[in-house]
């Protein structure tokens, strides 16, 4: 029986050579796409404009402000600035920067780099999973996150306990918490729902400042204890956005939301 002849070294090399290039092009590819997406989304951005803000503000504030992530897309950040309307414009905005021990937002770096070019005071908030390692998820957040004079204090997200019991979730939470203030040297935000709040936080975090989420309120949330910001509203219009986007006040006046800021 005839042997069978052994591959030529050179066909691997080839081969190897053809798998970088229709890798490269791939990776090639996926870049151009992703940059005329962007473009196309922010020359909506630029272009997106509203007569109002498209929902009923409470009375009483004087400083009002959003929350955005990667589901608002690209924001054009300049217009957002500039809106005004009747008085009231936009004076803080918290960015989603993390999630869990590893996700990062698409348009944290983004979103962070522009509200600062346009002098909007931001900060930047981390996504809790109850699942997982609370010291874990702080670390994700240190490595995205560099707080500097000006920005508003670190923010933990926590609205689910995703099957996890009550007493695991507060531990976990407690350790976020507590890597967090250990690095950035101030008390991190809790960011909730004010049934969650009552239901599963309660005493034992009474002592973190908190930002509380309750819709449909006319004049403020309708919580026990003592809250910095509330989130009132999910379907505000700002120009700059495309899309919808959550609505929130400070209590306080600018003073104590300047004292706030870390120093």
């Amino acid at each position: 029986m005839a042997k069978k002849k052994k591959a030529s070294p050179s066909i691997f090399k080839r081969l190897f050579v053809l798998v970088i290039v229709l890798a490269s092009l791939t990776i090639l590819g996926w870049y151009i796409v992703k940059t005329i997406k962007e473009k196309q989304a922010l020359a909506k951005a630029e272009n997106a404009y509203y007569k109002a803000f498209g929902i009923d503000l409470p009375q009483g504030y004087i400083i009002h402000g959003l929350d955005v992530s990667n589901y608002q897309n690209i924001i054009y950040w300049p217009l957002v600035k500039a809106m005004h309307v009747d008085s009231v414009a936009i004076g803080f905005v918290f960015i989603k920067a993390t999630e869990g021990l590893s996700d990062v937002d698409r348009n944290f770096a983004k979103n962070w780099l522009a509200t600062k070019q346009v002098g909007i005071p931001h900060g930047a908030y981390h996504f809790f999973l109850a699942t997982k390692n609370g010291s874990k998820q702080a670390n994700n957040f240190i490595k995205q996150v560099n707080l500097s004079v000006g920005d508003l204090p670190p923010v933990v997200d926590i609205e689910q306990l995703y099957g996890v019991s009550a007493k695991n979730m507060r531990t976990r939470l407690k350790e976020c918490l507590t890597t967090l203030e250990a690095h950035y040297h101030v008390k991190p935000i809790i960011y909730t729902y004010v049934s969650f709040y009552n239901s599963y936080l309660g005493a034992d975090f009474n002592d973190y400042p908190l930002w509380v989420a309750h819709y449909l309120e006319p004049d403020k949330p309708k919580i026990s204890r003592d809250w910095l910001f509330w989130q009132h509203n999910e379907g505000g219009h700002v120009n700059g956005i495309t899309h919808s986007v959550d609505f929130n006040v400070f209590k306080g006046d600018s003073a104590a939301f300047k004292k706030l800021l870390i120093k």
